[in-house]
């Protein structure tokens, strides 16, 4: 038996698994709340598919905060145990991934959108039913025990971890009748899904098969996008049963075989961390992390917010690619014209985000401050999401498109985060910025070969500045030329004549220039100003005009603005043309 099935039998027999052995999960089931119409079965799997997605969240971050090595005081036995436990709750992360795309084969299977919304950490007390709170929490006994608590059997008699509070919403009164959905109240997770495939059951009873699985089984995911073996297609009555079995069985066990599901691993975790501690007092398998986030909650609710300007831009980086991975996930079950080796690209590129990008990300962030509000602390990944995730168009060029955008302006703020105030970290970040690259490139590749994302993205990946190195040589002839010349020169009078289209104008698929015509101010007019917050005598100014070259959005390259002093005419040149765009749009 190998070091790690070792481990796993010494925790299955420990002081804990004993006593929770005696605690059942043997007791009569609680019974299945009322389904009974298509929009109430869509609007519980759509709660099942938040919870799985914020659990998953949960496991992650715990993961996340483990120490790595010795050398951040850990004894070799101390890190082979920290290490098993990180390879344990990642995998157990990975499986809820995998409930998640079960969750979505069968709203899929019955002709319903993805869902992957849910509201921010900490959830709020009231969104779910009471007994079911989602917040991040630091590897430890606390959050163990709040694994243990949400991964229960039906009849399992143990409590949440203290001072997660179970205050929840009050139980609806649903009949038949009804035809609005609302929320149920379930004891645990197992209890909803139960419910769930108990109404799957009662709605083919009454309607039959063919009414309830209305949905393309095309857009069902299998094994060969995401080679996860367990990924059911679920076109039935029976196959929408076995993707509900297969959660449940890894969750909580068959029904009184907890031990080797999701539950038991954790029971054993536990078990070997306490034991590990009482042996050793100075035992910290964890790093100082704090869950906070890098924007405040739009709801009203306390949150600890990031302050160290790094750390903030990396936890950004993180977000940003979690949205990513987000709805290239949501394209793949909401996709349209999409073909088989297009569908097994979304697939990979999820995968690759996971394990490329969030992985990386989410280690690194714990080892960086908080910020000096917590001195000692490091932060965690917060996985906040700041708009909905769908909001991708169903025209396959469309989506293809803003992902590619996407992934490349990734790409680019994790360079400039190197090439910055990251540059101590440049080298954690290299592999996260080439995988991003690569997953530009491959989206791009089934993008029309003329379109400005995939030439941005060519650009970005063969290293070619040709171009871009002309283009910005263009922009510095012309912002010189205009610095020299007379207001009244043709150079200064062409730029005025261009403001009539716009105040800005694209050269090339690399940079733009802006103009900005600032009016003469008489000597004695009264202007504000910013630093005094009050309007002071001007000492007067003539009439300018500003060029500006600016590289588009993910160009890494800058030209400085230059100004020069114009007439009366250009300004009034300029005024008329503003006016006269202000008329036509009106």
């Amino acid at each position: 038996m190998g070091n790690d099935q070792d481990a796993a039998a010494a925790g299955g027999r420990g002081r804990l698994a004993q006593v929770i052995a005696t605690r059942g999960g043997l007791a009569a089931p609680e019974a299945p709340f009322v389904i009974e119409h298509r929009e109430a079965l869509i609007y519980m799997l759509c709660e099942a598919a938040e919870l799985e997605h914020g659990i998953m969240c949960q496991y992650l971050f715990a993961a996340f905060s483990l120490k790595q090595g010795e050398q951040e005081g850990l004894s070799g036995t101390e890190l082979d145990a920290v290490r098993r436990w990180r390879k344990q709750v990642s995998h157990v992360a990975a499986q809820e991934m995998l409930h998640l795309a079960l969750v979505h084969n069968l709203l899929s299977a019955i002709g319903a959108a993805p869902h992957l919304a849910r509201p921010n950490f900490p959830a709020p007390a009231s969104h779910y039913p009471a007994g079911v709170q989602l917040t991040l929490l630091p590897f430890g006994e606390e959050a163990l025990q709040h694994f243990m608590f949400l991964e229960r059997p039906e009849g399992m008699d143990i409590g949440d971890a203290e001072g997660i509070q179970a205050v929840g919403r009050a139980a609806p009164v649903v009949n038949e009748r009804d035809i609005v959905p609302q929320g149920q109240d379930f004891a645990t997770v197992g209890h909803l899904y139960r419910s769930i495939e108990h109404g799957i059951a009662r709605l083919t009873a009454k309607y039959g098969e063919r009414w309830l699985f209305t949905g393309p089984p095309r857009a069902q995911a299998t094994e060969p996008h995401f080679r996860w073996p367990e990924l059911i297609a679920v076109t039935d009555l029976a196959s929408a049963s076995r993707a509900i079995e297969e959660i449940l069985e890894q969750g909580e066990g068959p029904r009184g075989h907890w031990r080797d599901a999701h539950f038991g691993q954790f029971v054993r975790i536990l078990d070997e961390y306490q034991q590990m501690s009482a042996a050793n007092p100075a035992f910290d398998p964890v790093r100082p992390v704090v869950a906070a986030n890098v924007r405040p909650s739009e709801r009203p609710v306390e949150v600890a917010l990031i302050t160290d300007p790094l750390t903030a831009r990396a936890t950004d980086l993180f977000n940003v690619v979690y949205e990513i991975l987000l709805q290239t996930f949501e394209r793949f079950f909401a996709h349209t014209e999409e073909t088989d080796a297009q569908l097994t690209v979304l697939a990979d590129v999820t995968l690759d985000l996971m394990f490329r990008g969030i992985k990386p990300l989410g280690e690194l962030i714990t080892k960086l401050p908080a910020g000096p509000e917590y001195p000692g602390q490091t932060a965690g990944p917060s996985f906040e999401l700041f708009y909905e995730s769908d909001y991708l168009m169903p025209h396959r060029q469309a989506a293809w498109t803003l992902l590619t955008e996407r992934v490349d302006e990734a790409a680019w703020l994790c360079e400039e985060l190197r090439a910055g105030r990251g540059s101590r970290i440049s080298g954690e970040l290299a592999p996260v910025g080439a995988a991003l690259a690569e997953i530009a490139g491959t989206l791009a590749a089934h993008l029309p070969p003329g379109s400005p994302q995939a030439r941005r993205v060519a650009l970005h990946r063969q290293g070619d500045q040709a171009p871009l190195t002309a283009a910005l040589a263009q922009a510095s002839e012309l912002a010189t030329a205009v610095a020299a010349a007379p207001g009244d020169q043709p150079q200064v009078r062409q730029a005025a004549e261009e403001l009539a289209e716009g105040n800005e104008v694209t050269v090339s698929p690399y940079v733009k220039f802006k103009y900005r015509i600032s009016p003469a101010v008489k000597k004695g007019t009264p202007v504000w100003n910013p630093a005094t917050g009050e309007k002071q005598p001007s000492p007067g100014r003539p009439a300018k005009l500003g060029v500006r070259a600016t590289p588009l959005s993910g160009i890494k390259a800058s030209v400085p603005g230059v100004t020069t002093k114009v007439g009366k005419e250009i300004v009034d040149q300029f005024k008329t043309a503003r006016e006269a765009r202000a008329a036509a749009r009106a």
